[in-house]
């Protein structure tokens, strides 16, 4: 359901809100991995100060709040079963120490919503998490989160681009 368009603004879609929870969920997960920051912590700061407000002129696009806490709790809830998921869908020669904290932030939320949100389709996941890395990354590493996301979902819900056809 859309909510009615501000002048001269468009409605945002549901679907965005969810996009931009994803978004700010990512950018609260680099920030708690680099700042060593507390989930409480985090959460209260993005939603008084960051989802649809303006900060240092730019606008952060309104965010579905109850989707960015449930990925931002999931994530960190889950950590140590999602992590080893991480590690198993990555190369031998790509341990995830070796990936940065955004990148890990992105696959983390993503395997978090594979795992635990059923009732989102796994094309949809992919998707959002892969323009994700696209918006922060130009070269290998949206690729690379296709793969892993890809591989995961095959594996948590027996779907995929590569799942066999029986």
């Amino acid at each position: 359901m859309s909510e009615p368009a501000s002048p001269g603004q468009p409605a945002m879609r549901h679907a965005n809100k969810r996009g931009a929870a994803r978004l700010a969920a990512v950018q609260a997960l680099y920030q708690m991995d680099v700042a060593g920051s507390g989930v409480f912590e985090i959460t209260a700061e993005y939603e008084a100060f960051r989802l649809g407000k303006e900060v240092d002129g730019a606008l952060y696009r309104e965010a579905d709040a109850q989707w960015f806490r449930a990925i931002l709790a999931g994530v960190v809830e889950n950590q140590k079963t999602i992590d080893p998921i991480i590690r198993q869908a990555l190369t031998e020669d790509w341990p995830l120490s070796r990936l940065d904290s955004t990148l890990r932030a992105i696959l983390r939320a993503g395997v978090y919503e594979l795992m635990k949100r059923e009732d989102v389709p796994v094309a949809v996941i992919v998707s959002e998490y892969v323009d994700i890395a696209k918006a922060f990354y130009e070269e290998d590493e949206p690729k690379l989160v296709n793969a892993v996301l890809d591989r995961v979902s095959r594996r948590v819900r027996g779907e995929g681009r590569g799942k066999d056809a029986s």
